[in-house]
């Protein structure tokens, strides 16, 4: 099929010749699909590979956004495709009707595997074609069994919790290289099947945590899932020492050290994709705690038009990210995804014209045809310094992963003066806040008001579940207060419909599936400019932002709430009514 893929594309204008042999000889060099390397280049997104074969072979498309990529749980599908045939051939059987099967592959030109799925099921089988991402986790989620957790931990059999012993089993193979979490053997030792089973289980949920702690008389071990923490079953409290041991062996981290903190982290691999995992480990009171931070790159969107955005909002953003210079900063608290939304807009932007470098503590996603430079202080490559060196690179486009100092601020503001356009982030509770933390950081008022761009804030949002949410109706207060704080028109409201969480199977009890931002952004006028120079009043800054026309954080919530993506309370907990 690489073959006629190289070709349908060309036909359609979407690569030209010169991609192709690129294409080409990567795939070959890494022992890839020709679809993974064109993705990978940047020359088409997946969606737009998968449709063009759809269209060419005249199979359905099937994706989560058209309805179809969602398997009929009800028809006991697993049983007519097992899940080790379903991951091994990359087909989630999606209904029966009529005696004919529905699955989804990633390759209808494979008619080994349709007439094997015919002889398995006898049935007639109908392919629908989908991506191979939204394959993966719809198959994860199709086949998730949430009681593996609970059968693992409780199993009768204990076995040697000593932590030397961590270091003897056949299963701590290289661990330099992957940790391949469908290859652990069923005769592995007790932890072993233990650290497996809570791994499996925090991707199958989407965790982006994994939080285990001792107390005086129990253990806790909690999955932090669109941003809330839930609890999971726990191991027994004899056997968080020997997990502890086989995940600080797995990040090359002291096993001994039990006084002082550790960071370290180790990769995984699982279902055909890698997975870092980030690990943490600090001394308690009660022992030591361990926090792993997963970090699933088949989960991160980087399509700018699938992260929240209002029309007018990335209009705005996407003009200051294509001037030729100046100041972009996007605020907001640690894990609210402005690496992401960063990410996304580079990836929008990016052209071979221009000479794109980033300056990240961690690198998180890595970007084709960007220079991504890792910060590390202790041997002295700070954002300041990097950001230094950077001028001497002969950049266009710069971004730095975060401004925590006078130094890095100053170098910022220097590089955009000297012609460069600078993108980056800051701690603060709202967009406009940005403004008096970079003066009081160093940066002269009248040179930050000619340099600055653009300020935006950014929070992250939970979004309902499809399966399970219910219609709400909000009191005559609360909708006055939707109408009033969202500038909504109050002609319109009987076309609004309002939904609260409820929690099924399909999002593990949680109401929730995923996670939105919710985005305030200000592309900077003439006179928020003059008020920066002149008084700094941020009051007044507010107004004149106001009269701009855009929205703040809690108004563009409550457009995410009337179009049923998430719930009042959740707006209400995650912003103030002043942002």
């Amino acid at each position: 099929m690489a073959k006629q893929l190289s070709e349908i594309l060309m036909e359609q204008g979407t690569l030209n010749t010169e991609q192709v042999k690129r294409a080409q000889l990567y795939a070959k060099q890494n022992n890839v699909s020709m679809a993974e390397a064109i993705v990978k280049f940047g020359f088409a997104t997946e969606e737009q590979v998968t449709m063009a074969l759809s269209k060419h072979f005249a199979v359905p498309y099937a994706s989560k956004e058209n309805g179809i990529l969602v398997p009929e749980r009800e028809q006991n599908l697993q049983e007519i495709i097992p899940e080790k045939f379903a991951r091994e051939n990359m087909v989630i059987p999606l209904f029966v009707e009529d005696e004919e099967l529905a699955v989804a592959v990633l390759d209808p030109t494979n008619m080994f595997l349709l007439e094997n799925i015919k002889m398995m099921s006898g049935k007639q089988v109908q392919p629908f074609i989908a991506s191979k991402s939204q394959l993966l986790r719809v198959i994860d989620a199709f086949y998730s069994n949430k009681n593996l957790l609970e059968e693992v931990m409780n199993e009768a059999v204990k076995p040697n919790l000593d932590a030397a012993n961590a270091t003897e089993s056949d299963e701590d193979v290289d661990v330099a290289g992957f940790l391949d979490l469908d290859k652990i053997s069923p005769n592995s030792s007790q932890y072993v099947k233990q650290v497996n089973a809570i791994l499996r289980q925090a991707i199958a949920e989407r965790a982006s945590d994994i939080h285990l702690e001792m107390f005086d008389e129990r253990v806790s071990l909690r999955f932090r899932i669109d941003g809330s923490l839930y609890e999971r079953t726990a191991p027994a409290k004899e056997s968080v020492s020997a997990i502890i041991s086989r995940i600080k062996i797995l990040s090359k981290l002291d096993i001994a050290e039990k006084r002082l903190p550790q960071d370290g982290s180790f990769t995984i691999r699982y279902q055909n994709r890698s997975i870092e995992v980030r690990v943490s480990v600090c001394p308690a009171v009660y022992g030591e705690k361990l926090v792993l931070r997963i970090l699933d790159k088949g989960t991160g969107e980087m399509n700018i038009d699938k992260l929240g955005f209002e029309p007018d909002q990335k209009k705005a953003f996407l003009e200051a990210a294509n001037l030729p210079h100046g100041l972009i900063f996007l605020t907001g608290p640690t894990g609210s995804g402005k690496s992401t939304t960063l990410n996304a807009v580079l990836t929008t932007i990016r052209t071979s014209e221009l000479n794109f470098m980033t300056l990240e503590d961690p690198v998180e996603y890595k970007l084709a045809g960007i220079s991504q430079v890792q910060v590390k202080p202790s041997i002295g490559l700070t954002f300041a310094a990097g950001l230094r060196s950077f001028l001497r690179q002969d950049p266009d486009v710069i971004l730095v992963g975060e401004v925590r100092d006078n130094e890095t601020a100053e170098a910022c503001l220097k590089a955009a003066l000297t012609g460069h356009l600078v993108l980056s982030t800051l701690h603060t509770n709202d967009a406009l806040g940005a403004v008096p933390r970079l003066i009081d950081m160093g940066m002269e008022p009248f040179l930050l008001a000619s340099s600055l761009a653009l300020v935006a804030a950014q929070r992250l949002v939970r979004v309902l579940c499809p399966y399970c949410k219910v219609p709400h109706i909000p009191d005559s207060a609360m909708l006055a207060r939707i109408i009033k704080e969202g500038h909504l028109n109050p002609r319109e409201q009987n076309s609004w419909t309002f939904f609260k969480s409820v929690g099924c199977p399909k999002c593990f009890g949680t109401g929730f599936s995923g996670r939105r931002a919710i985005y305030e952004v200000y592309r900077m006028t003439e006179e928020m400019r003059t008020i920066i120079y002149k008084s700094q009043d941020l009051v007044e800054l507010r107004k004149a932002a106001i009269r701009s026309g855009s929205l703040n954080l809690r108004a563009n919530g409550w457009h995410k709430v009337i179009r049923w993506l998430t719930t009042i309370d959740e707006i209400l907990n995650i912003t103030t009514a002043d942002e």
